[in-house]
């Protein structure tokens, strides 16, 4: 089960850089569904989100 579902977080904030930041390889990509084990619909939801965080200069392009 999703990290998401499973706390019942229905919207994911792009403003919590601490939680998106363990989504991101050490290159700075946004790692796979397969190896973070988050389901479809909130992987969508955390593409955008750390796609905002960046633009806001809460997470680096790359590391």
């Amino acid at each position: 089960m999703c990290y998401f579902c499973q706390r019942n977080i229905k919207q994911i904030d792009w403003r919590n850089a601490k939680l998106l930041s363990r989504y991101l390889s050490a290159s700075g990509k946004i790692k796979p569904r397969k190896k973070t084990g988050v389901c479809a619909k909130h992987q969508r939801q955390l593409k955008k989100a750390i796609k905002k965080a960046r633009e806001m200069a809460l997470l680096p392009y790359t590391m």
